[in-house]
């Protein structure tokens, strides 16, 4: 039976994915870290919690022993436009928290799943269909911290036997959590908006192509690449993973599908312009297609039906309601 610990647990991703191995490893088998707890409360209060800096290595070992952890997530993470404000904090915070994350995990013998991000690659970098082995130079230093991370997994895992994993997400869309600070925000705030006021104004430009995927799919990419069998894992960290890409003049178009009257303008924010321009429009997942059978379930149609079903439904104040003949 695994024994998991999440850091970052109660960010848009550590969220759902903490609900998800607490659903299928039971509550008590899933201890929960982040550097707050006055938010996503139901889950500190259900089940273990510590609240703590994931750089301070003694009192995450000491959780890990006490538990006897043998499998971290490691969640936790500045992402792409924060990162960019406070570059500083953003390299001490993901890369110091992570050599210390990958220190206790070969300590004390734990698996380690680190997510990377399509912010790992540039404006060198093909931008259609880009290859799972491809150049690497981003111009942000949330790529800088991603690529270094990338590496730094490669190495404990060669060095030193750790079993590290990892993904390479593009924008995640969640209906549950908001987004917390990066380039592919809009894609999630644009339905929240198009249910409460019918119109939304994006701060990127509207023929940006970038690659997305439904937070369902993102936690069980994480989880299925954990659960897969080590022989077959040639690339480990990471892998390009996807299921859509699309610009917010087609999102707003399949929006229109079920709220006819929806608006869409445009605010450009130059600093995440810069980064998206720097991203690739979509990514080739072949590896991890024939490594882990790895395989997404939506696209963007289901996505936006399914996003508008829940949010209409959650929203109190919600100006359009869901009609499942919409």
């Amino acid at each position: 039976m695994k024994k998991i610990l999440i850091t970052g647990a109660l960010g848009q991703l550590g969220s759902e994915i903490a609900a998800e191995l607490r659903s299928r490893f039971g509550v008590d088998k899933v201890v929960l870290t982040d550097r707050r707890d006055d938010v996503n409360t139901d889950l500190v209060e259900e089940g273990p919690f510590y609240r703590f800096d994931v750089r301070h290595g003694e009192e995450l070992a000491a959780v890990v022993r006490r538990y006897r952890i043998d499998t971290i997530y490691h969640l936790a993470a500045l992402l792409s436009a924060t990162a960019e404000n406070d570059p500083q904090t953003a390299w001490d915070l993901n890369l110091n928290g992570l050599m210390t994350v990958l220190e206790v995990a070969r300590e004390e013998r734990c698996a380690v799943f680190t997510p990377s991000s399509i912010g790992a690659f540039g404006p060198s970098t093909p931008r259609d269909w880009t290859p799972q082995d491809t150049i690497q130079r981003p111009t942000s230093m949330y790529g800088v911290t991603k690529v270094a991370g990338e590496l730094l997994c490669d190495y404990y895992y060669h060095k030193y036997g750790v079993d590290t994993r990892g993904v390479r997400y593009p924008g995640l869309i969640s209906n549950r959590t908001l987004p917390g600070g990066g380039t592919t925000d809009y894609a999630v705030d644009v339905y929240y908006q198009a249910v409460r006021r019918g119109r939304y104004s994006c701060f990127l430009k509207g023929d940006t192509y970038l690659d997305m995927m439904y937070m369902p799919d993102a936690v069980r990419a994480a989880v299925d690449l954990m659960e897969a069998d080590p022989a077959r894992l040639r690339h480990r960290n990471a892998f390009n993973v996807t299921a859509m890409s699309f610009c917010p003049e087609e999102q707003a178009a399949y929006i229109r599908r079920y709220i006819p009257d929806f608006e869409i303008d445009y605010h450009v924010d130059p600093v995440r312009q810069a980064i998206a321009n720097s991203w690739p429009n979509n990514l080739e997942d072949y590896a991890a297609r024939v490594e882990w059978d790895w395989e997404p379930r939506f696209d963007l149609d289901t996505m936006t039906r399914d996003m508008l079903r829940v949010l209409s439904r959650r929203l109190e104040d919600a100006r359009y309601v869901w009609s499942d003949e919409g």
